[in-house]
């Protein structure tokens, strides 16, 4: 629970970050490499902001939070233990990711997979020693993974700032410059930024109500949904990094004057997302089995979960070129277009899944469907926008 916390605050300054994104892919696109600097800098100040808030609105009333979610004190003493330490992370996480924009928005997402390799074996090698002790350090449990991951981040900032300061011209993009607020460029940033934030916040909504519903079908399908949306963001590491890539490009376009290439990047991106979603949707459609055997070793929970991964596996056929739609139109910079998309998407998927639920009573499988009329929609929706073509008249 606190670390669904942790990750829906930090979806929240990250949906800025996207917003700053579409504005640095613009402006490379247009070749005021100089703009990109301002832009990347008022990004950081306003997340440490955001940082110092939540860091503070979390001290105060994450316990009496989490005092009403949990009952049992021992997992009511752990969590808060976690949130203790884990609340550090939003003042490294969030400045992370505002590099993560400028390498995305400038198409120099290389460095990323280094990046997250970097993170990963220090939090690997951190939560291996401070989980269970080690080298003088005594075991410190669960307080230990959220020192981990912390550490981890910081290691991960650290490495953005000394790989930007070493290996990139920065002073052509006039980052580093230690200005103070600039209101009309952050008042831009924010108005492009805002409808991200909402829009991760009501996707986070969308999820939590499919949870809560299922919750009502027993024990065994809340068990099911959990394993097979654990192994469906295996899948989404591709949609959303090549759709986080179509975003970037589509701003880059439209910048250097070339809107007429957008309609046939999307669809390159498309085939390309599918090159690589396919073949390992079909690897686990094979051998249901030993991917939910990663999980639990009760068979006949793994038999009851066979048939819904069967179905989230098939919602990927719809979910790719939806979120390379649904991306693109943020890329345009018509972020209230895509938050509107999202809004009617995710009521269509809340109405349906609680009429499986309460109405029907429906098996879980069938409630997996519930997806399938996510995307469907989202992707008609998306791509008769861009279609329309009305994205040209655009300014940012």
């Amino acid at each position: 629970a606190s670390d669904v916390y942790k990750r829906q605050i930090f979806m929240v300054g990250f949906g800025f970050s996207i917003g700053a994104q579409v504005l640095i892919a613009r402006r490379n696109g247009e070749g005021n490499l100089a703009g990109i600097g301002p832009i990347f800098m008022q990004g950081v100040w306003f997340l440490l902001g955001m940082a110092v808030l939540f860091f503070g609105l979390s001290r105060m009333f994450a316990p009496w939070l989490l005092g009403r979610l949990i009952e049992s004190p021992a997992i009511r003493s752990a969590a808060e233990s976690y949130l203790d330490y884990r609340t550090f992370g939003f003042f490294f996480s969030y400045v992370a990711a505002m590099f993560r924009a400028f390498y995305v928005g400038t198409t120099r997402t290389r460095i990323l997979t280094a990046n997250s390799v970097v993170m990963v074996l220090t939090n690997v090698a951190l939560n291996y020693l401070l989980i269970f002790g080690g080298w003088g350090i005594p075991p410190l449990g669960i307080a230990g993974a959220a020192i981990a991951s912390v550490v981890s981040e910081a290691v991960s900032l650290v490495f953005f700032i000394v790989y930007t300061y070493r290996r990139v011209a920065w002073r052509v993009y006039d980052l580093f410059r230690l200005r103070g607020i600039e209101r009309p460029i952050l008042r831009q940033v924010f108005g492009i930024a805002v409808w991200i934030m909402l829009q991760e916040g009501v996707a986070f909504i969308s999820w939590f109500i499919f949870f809560v519903a299922i919750e009502n079908l027993g024990e065994r399908p809340l068990a099911i949904t959990n394993m097979v949306r654990s192994i469906s963001s295996v899948a989404f590491l591709f949609v959303n990094a090549f759709a986080s890539t179509t975003s970037s490009l589509v701003g880059n376009l439209i910048g250097a004057g070339e809107a007429d290439r957008v309609g046939e990047l999307c669809r390159r991106m498309v085939r390309l997302c599918f090159a690589f979603v396919v073949p390992v949707s079909l690897l686990f459609a094979l051998f249901p089995r030993v991917v939910l055997g990663a999980y639990t070793g009760n068979e006949a929970l793994i038999a009851a979960a066979v048939p819904s991964l069967w179905v989230m596996l098939s919602t990927m056929v719809p979910c790719v070129p939806a979120f390379i739609y649904q991306f693109s139109v943020s890329g345009t910079g018509n972020t209230r277009t895509a938050l509107g998309i999202t809004l009617l998407c995710v009521a269509a998927y809340t109405l349906y899944t609680l009429w499986l639920v309460y109405g029907l009573h429906a098996d879980v499988a069938l409630c997996w469907t519930s997806d399938h009329i996510y995307y469907w929609l989202c992707f008609v929706l998306a791509y008769a926008y861009m279609r329309s073509g009305r994205w040209r008249m655009l300014e940012i």
